[in-house]
C-alpha cells in the first residue's frame, strides 16, 4: 500500500461524488432502456425486457473484469478512468443513433425489427460499450473507497468500512433519484438523444471529480493476478475430503520430491485464499433470485406503468420514473440506519456494525419475497380496473412493492459488499467486492431465462396457446402469476440461504508468514484425513512410476 499516511473519510467524498454523477445516467438507462427498446427500436414486450436484462446482466458481469484488472495490473483509480472512457464512447454512439432516425429500424409488427446490418451493429455496440464501461467502474470503485481505511481487524475499522458502504449506497441512490426523474423525463418528453447527452456529461464530470482526489488516496499497488493464485492451488487438487482439505496438498512438499516454482508448490496463504473464496460461493448464489426479482421492477413493472394513469396534478409522471419512490425511501432510511439502527443494535449484539453482514443480507431476501407478492396483487387490481371498468389505475399503486424492494436492496447490496470486502484476501478485494454485482448479473440473466422458460411451459396449458408473458397486450397476459411464482421461489431460496449462512465460518485474521510452506515436519498439524489422502496420492505416484 502506497501513501499509507493518507486515506480516511476525506478522499471518499471524491468517490461518493463520482458515483452520484455516474449513476445519474446509468440508473436512468437501467429504468428507461426497456421503453427505448420498445418505442424507438420496436421490440415487443418480451424482446424489450430481455434486451434490457441482458444489458444489465452484462454490465454487472463485467464488474469481475474491472475487479480483476485493478487487483493485478492497474491501480483502482486508473482502472476506473480506463473503463470510464469506454462508457463515454458508448454514450456517444447512443446519442448518434437516437438523434438520426435513418439509423433506427422502422416499425414492422414483428417481435423484433432489428434484423442485422449496420443499425443492429450500432445498437449493440453502443449498448454493450456502455455496459463494459459501467461494469468496469463498479468492479474497482467500491474497493478504492474501502482501501482508504486501515486494514486490520479492529472494531473501529469494521465500523468505518461499514459506514463507508452505507454512504456509498446513499451517493448511488441520490444520483439514481436524479436520473429516474430528470433524465428519464427529458428522454421520454424532449428526446432520447437529449437524455443520453445528460448522461455523457455527468459521466465525464464524475471521472474528473474522482481524479481530483488522487493526491489524497491511499493507493494499493497491483500485485500478482488473483486468478492465477487460485489456479496454482487447484493445480494440486486431490479427491474430495471434508472442509476443503482437498486443497491442502498444494502447500505440502512430499518427501522425496523437490517442488520448485509457484505452479509446483503454493504457500499456506494461497491455499487459505482459495478456501475463503470457495466458502463465499454458496452465499453469492443464494442472492441471485432476489436480483431476478429486481429485474422485473426494471422491465415488466415499467411496462405496466405505461398502461396506468400517470397524472400527478397537472404533471404526467413517466412510468420509468416511479422507482424514485424507493430511492427516496432509501435516501431517508440510510442515515436512519447509520445513526439510529446500528448504535441501538450494537448495544444489544456488541457487534460493531449492529448486525452481521449475513444477517443484513437475510433481511433483504425476506423483503424481496414480500415485494413480489404485493406486485402480483397490484397487477390483479390494475387489470380488473382496466378490463372490467375501463379505468386506468393510478401509477402510484406501483410504489408499494417498489418501496419494499428499495428497503430490501438497502439491506442486501450493502451487506454483500461489506461481506465480500471484509472476508476477501487482501490481494483479491476488488475482485471479491465485484461478486456483489456478479449476483446482480446472474439474477438478470436468470430473469431472461425465466421469461423464455415460463412462456414455453405455460403456452402448452393456456386456452389461447400463449405464455403468461407473451404478446404486446399486457391486459391479456398473466404477469401476476409470474410475480407470485417469483415470490414462492424467493421464500424457498431464503431457506436455502439460511442453511448456507449458518454453515459459513467467518475468516479469522491473523499474522501469516506468506512464504512459509507445509513440509512433512508440519504434517502433524494436519487432519488424519489429509494425511491419508497425501499418503494415498504418494503411493499412486510410485505405482505409476513402476
Amino acid at each position: 500500500m502506497k501513501n499509507t499516511r493518507r486515506g480516511g473519510f476525506t478522499p471518499t467524498f471524491f468517490i461518493f461524488g463520482m458515483m452520484l454523477l455516474d449513476n445519474i445516467g446509468f440508473v436512468a438507462n437501467m429504468m428507461s432502456f426497456v421503453v427505448y427498446f420498445s418505442s424507438v427500436m420496436h421490440f415487443d414486450i418480451t424482446g424489450a425486457a430481455t434486451n434490457t436484462t441482458n444489458y444489465l446482466g452484462t454490465a454487472f458481469l463485467l464488474t469481475i473484469l474491472g475487479g480483476f484488472i485493478s487487483d493485478a495490473y492497474m491501480t483502482r483509480l486508473n482502472t476506473a478512468l480506463f473503463f470510464g472512457i469506454l462508457q463515454l464512447l458508448g454514450y456517444l454512439l447512443l446519442i448518434i443513433q437516437s438523434h438520426f432516425q435513418k439509423l433506427q429500424p422502422q416499425p414492422c409488427g414483428e417481435s423484433t425489427c432489428v434484423h442485422g446490418g449496420g443499425k443492429a451493429l450500432l445498437l449493440y455496440t453502443s449498448v454493450y460499450l456502455t455496459a463494459l464501461g459501467a461494469g468496469g467502474i463498479r468492479g474497482c470503485i467500491p474497493a478504492l473507497g474501502a482501501d482508504q481505511f486501515e486494514q486490520n481487524d479492529s472494531k473501529k475499522n469494521s465500523k468505518n468500512i461499514s459506514s463507508f458502504f452505507n454512504w456509498f449506497l446513499l451517493s448511488i441512490t441520490i444520483g439514481a433519484s436524479i436520473g429516474v426523474t430528470v433524465v428519464v423525463w427529458v428522454s421520454t418528453n424532449v428526446g432520447w438523444d437529449k437524455g443520453f447527452i445528460i448522461s455523457i456529461v455527468c459521466c465525464f464530470a464524475g471521472l474528473c471529480f474522482v481524479s481530483m482526489g488522487k493526491p489524497f488516496y491511499r493507493v494499493r499497488v497491483p500485485g500478482e493476478s488473483p486468478l492465477l493464485r487460485v489456479l496454482q492451488v487447484l493445480e494440486h487438487r486431490l479427491p474430495h475430503t471434508e472442509q476443503f482439505r482437498v486443497l491442502d496438498k498444494a502447500a505440502v512438499q512430499l518427501e522425496g520430491t523437490n517442488k520448485q516454482g509457484k505452479w509446483r508448490l503454493c504457500t499456506v496463504t494461497q491455499v487459505e485464499e482459495v478456501k475463503i473464496l470457495t466458502r463465499m460461493m454458496p452465499i453469492l448464489l443464494s442472492t441471485t433470485i432476489m436480483n431476478t426479482c429486481l429485474a422485473q421492477l426494471q422491465t415488466i413493472s415499467v411496462q405496466e406503468g405505461t398502461l396506468m394513469d400517470p397524472s400527478l396534478g397537472k404533471f404526467d409522471v413517466p412510468s420509468a420514473s416511479i422507482p424514485v419512490i424507493p430511492l427516496v425511501f432509501m435516501s431517508l432510511l440510510i442515515p436512519i440506519y447509520e445513526f439510529l439502527f446500528v448504535p441501538v443494535m450494537r448495544m444489544f449484539t456488541g457487534h460493531p456494525t449492529g448486525i452481521t453482514h449475513l444477517q443484513r443480507v437475510g433481511v433483504g431476501l425476506v423483503l424481496s419475497a414480500i415485494s413480489m407478492a404485493i406486485a402480483g396483487a397490484v397487477e390483479v387490481k390494475r387489470k380488473n380496473e382496466f378490463n372490467h371498468h375501463n379505468h386506468r389505475t393510478s401509477l402510484f399503486w406501483l410504489s408499494f412493492h417498489y418501496a419494499i424492494f428499495g428497503i430490501a436492496d438497502m439491506f442486501t447490496l450493502v451487506g454483500l459488499m461489506e461481506f465480500f470486502y471484509s472476508e476477501a484476501p487482501a490481494g483479491m478485494r476488488s475482485l471479491s467486492t465485484s461478486f456483489s454485482f456478479l449476483s446482480l448479473s446472474i439474477g438478470y440473466y436468470l430473469s431472461s431465462a425465466f421469461v423464455e422458460l415460463i412462456n414455453s411451459i405455460t403456452s402448452k396449458f393456456t386456452s389461447n396457446k400463449q405464455g403468461w408473458l407473451q404478446g404486446r397486450d399486457m391486459n391479456k397476459n398473466h404477469v401476476e402469476l409470474f410475480y407470485w411464482f417469483l415470490a414462492i421461489l424467493s421464500l424457498l431460496n431464503f431457506g436455502n440461504y439460511v442453511f448456507w449462512a449458518n454453515w459459513y465460518k467467518y475468516k479469522k485474521d491473523g499474522p501469516v508468514d506468506k512464504q512459509k510452506l507445509l513440509h512433512p515436519d508440519f504434517s502433524v498439524t494436519m487432519s488424519m484425513t489429509s494425511q491419508q489422502a497425501i499418503s494415498t496420492s504418494d503411493g499412486e505416484r510410485k505405482t505409476e512410476q513402476n
